[in-house]
């Protein structure tokens, strides 16, 4: 990257509002958002938000797509890429001290054919779509993973459609119950190797770093608790949540983990959150 184009970026990165979008487009990617989320988990107001939101397009660190009548703004990875790079690798001039941290992780280790994996959900309430990813992986993971689940603003308890959806695909809920991510951000809580978020609301809440760099990825659902009419569509409603989550997890049990690099993993586990979803 280019001098200029470098000093652009930080000096742009250097406003606290523009950074706070960007960080919170970053728990997005590869999806993006909508400007009315983003001005909602911010609590910016519209026009300040459209002149952060312009200042980093013309850095080149965000890009808009149209969808429909809205636009979707989405980190632009081939620039932030590009600017860690001329950080660690320009200026840093590549010294092993500083890079010693971030090479660690994508080093190989033979002992993970028979490692299992730690897998943490989490969603706004923890009341449906993480219990249902949690009970999934836990079914369908093949014994190679420990699956969790949790809310930012966790429910009294699991949503009894939920429930009823889960038992009615064999599934056993006697364990499941509504729990705070705050219970998996203490020391003694088991380190994630992966942690994905369902919800759009949890992707946008501020969380601090996961021990051990796990991979992360939103899968983003909509909230089917939230969902309007007769209990016969609600019902339904669950049901497709369900179904979304059963075609996703049953792809990632199937990835080849232990072989793959942190990049071609985070990669697939992308692809997963943005592939059309198997409907139920």
């Amino acid at each position: 990257m280019e001098n200029e184009k470098a000093s652009l970026a930080f000096s742009t990165l250097g406003h606290p509002g523009r950074l706070s979008v960007f960080r919170l487009l970053m728990r997005f990617t590869p999806k993006g958002a909508r400007p009315t989320e983003i001005a909602q988990a911010l609590g910016l107001k519209p026009n300040t938000l459209s002149h952060h939101l312009s200042d980093l397009t013309s850095a080149g660190l965000v890009r808009a797509t149209r969808q429909g009548r809205s636009l979707l703004y989405a980190v632009n990875l081939d620039t932030t890429e590009g600017l860690i790079g001329y950080l660690a690798i320009d200026v840093g001039r590549a010294r092993p001290d500083l890079l010693a941290s971030l090479s660690a992780t994508s080093k190989e280790n033979p002992k993970m054919e028979n490692k299992i994996w730690n897998v943490l959900f989490i969603c706004s309430g923890n009341s449906a779509r993480s219990l249902f990813a949690e009970a999934l992986l836990r079914d369908l993971g093949k014994g190679k993973f420990n699956a969790f689940s949790a809310g930012t603003h966790p429910s009294t308890g699991p949503n009894p459609f939920a429930l009823e959806v889960l038992k009615r695909n064999g599934h056993d809920t006697t364990e499941l119950r509504s729990k705070d991510v705050k219970e998996y951000q203490q020391s003694d809580a088991p380190v994630m190797d992966f942690v994905f978020t369902v919800c759009d609301t949890s992707a946008a809440e501020e969380c601090p770093p996961w021990p051990g760099q796990p991979i992360t990825g939103h899968w983003g659902l909509p909230d089917p608790v939230k969902a309007q009419g007769t209990d016969a569509e609600k019902a339904l409603t669950f049901a497709q949540t369900y179904g979304a989550l059963r075609h996703r997890i049953s792809t990632f049990v199937e990835l080849p983990i232990a072989s793959l690099d942190r990049l071609s993993l985070q990669s697939r586990v992308d692809e997963i959150g943005t592939e059309a979803d198997e409907k139920a």
